[in-house]
């Protein structure tokens, strides 16, 4: 009863502060930060910096040879210990014309916060140092042991995420992980638990012709590129959505009893998301729980953008020199990038397109918590303190993160909650999470710092 009446004045604290606490997350998104583009980087992780030093953090500037890393900590000698990861890299905010106002300063509409990285994932970093603010401000002191680690590299594959993992392991070591977020449902309002992350390969293809783009009438006697790269394309997957590679399967992990149960647990709205999406339906016409799996336990083989020739405003006859194509390869537990990168040349060298180059991109490994790690009891308490919906536990997301490379030779469990939703327009125009999400994504964070004392 006492860790009730405790949480309950930190809670009632980040109702009371709560414009505070947005302001702080405006400031954080109309900051720029896109790493692909290295455009503000600098200035964010400074903001980044200033913000851990409002709760008294201990923070230092990891660099590596990309964008720093920046770690901060609150030791006070405490039995336990937990670590918030998070990355104040955002996405390019293309395409800007969609856009309903500036993604670099934020706007309040209809009770959420637009701008981007608000969703993915500034509103999560935040949130963080919201929570543990609240707590110092309430008790002074904190329950438990803190760290922080905020890269800012994750939408580029995190490359130095491994090295800071192997540089630093007394940095690293720790309790427990709050990774850096999930959503909650919109329609249900059930806020979703994941315990993992799939995989994720993601390469280029592309093909060469002339040594420059000629007439199409040449098309009868020279090779075009991009016919080339599309029946290599066509091998790749089936009309039933089965990816041809051979041995692309093999090393797979079946789905056990829990984690099918865990899948069959998940309410989707089918018609809500055919709705949202403005489909007439899922591949293949699939529902009900074999949809579900797809989704979560599933690896695919995406086209994520192709490009060849003239494809501007009117016509050119014209015969292209090259084709480029972007994939990516979403992969389930067990299965490897580099493997799955060798599988692929195997693949096209058997069909015959010995020509067309492959060049990965980066890649990061599936990942999955152990579902009965105590750590996860703590998070799920937490979330019932706070919400009045029960959560929903996703085994692993059907997105990707680099969960695998900071803890894969470690027996750290890793849970992620957030303060997005299923409707926030990851990496998308417009992106967005409601106020109401951010509050009590604040004091969730609260009550996980408490209950894990």
């Amino acid at each position: 009863m006492e860790g009730g009446i405790e949480l309950e004045k930190v809670f009632q604290y980040i109702e009371e502060n709560q414009h505070l606490y947005i302001s702080w997350l405006i400031e954080a998104c109309n900051q720029p930060s896109v790493s692909a583009q290295n455009r503000g980087m600098l200035e964010m992780k400074e903001l980044v910096k200033a913000f851990l030093g409002k709760i008294g953090a201990k923070v230092e500037e990891l660099p590596t040879n990309g964008f720093p890393i920046i770690y901060g900590e609150l030791l006070s000698n405490k039995e336990k210990t937990l670590t918030f990861y998070n990355h104040y890299d955002v996405q390019p905010e293309d395409p800007i014309d969609q856009w309903l106002s500036n993604p670099f300063q934020s706007e309040i509409r209809d009770g959420k916060i637009f701008a981007r990285g608000v969703a993915d994932n500034k509103g999560n970093l935040i949130a963080r140092i919201c929570a543990v603010h609240a707590y110092q401000q309430v008790y002074g002191e904190l329950p438990i042991n803190l760290k922080f680690v905020f890269e800012g590299e994750e939408e580029i594959g995190s490359p130095h995420l491994e090295y800071f993992a192997k540089e630093f392991p007394d940095k690293l070591k720790t309790d427990g992980i709050i990774w850096e977020g999930g959503t909650r449902d919109v329609e249900d309002k059930r806020l979703h638990v994941g315990l993992g992350v799939k995989g994720i390969c993601y390469v280029e293809l592309s093909c060469k012709g002339a040594n420059t783009d000629l007439h199409s009438s040449e098309a009868a006697i020279i090779e075009n590129p991009a016919w080339r790269l599309v029946w290599a394309l066509s091998t790749l997957k089936n009309e039933q959505e089965e990816i041809g590679i051979e041995g692309f399967y093999d090393d797979i992990t079946p789905l056990n009893e829990t984690e099918k149960k865990f899948i069959q647990s998940i309410p989707y709205n089918e018609a809500v998301i055919k709705k949202l999406y403005g489909i007439e339906q899922f591949l293949n016409d699939v529902t009900g729980d074999e949809l579900k799996e797809r989704l979560i336990a599933e690896p695919t083989c995406t086209i994520c953008g192709i490009e060849s020739g003239y494809t501007g405003e009117g016509s050119k006859t014209v015969l292209p020199s090259f084709a480029k194509v972007k994939l990516d390869f979403r992969l389930v537990p067990n299965q490897k990038p580099e493997k799955i990168v060798q599988l692929l040349r195997n693949h096209l060298d058997r069909k015959g397109f010995t020509d067309i180059e492959i060049k990965q991109s980066h890649g990061m490994y599936p990942f999955n918590t152990d579902p009965n790690d105590p750590f996860v009891s703590v998070v799920l308490q937490s979330v019932e303190e706070v919400y009045e919906e029960p959560p929903i536990i996703y085994r692993n997301l059907a997105g990707s993160s680099p969960m695998y490379k900071m803890l894969n030779q470690t027996n750290i469990p890793a849970v992620q909650i957030g303060v997005a939703n299923t409707q926030s327009s990851f990496h998308a125009p417009n992106e967005n999470i409601l106020i109401d999400d951010y509050v009590k994504g604040i004091q969730m964070t609260a009550a996980v710092i408490k209950n894990f004392s």
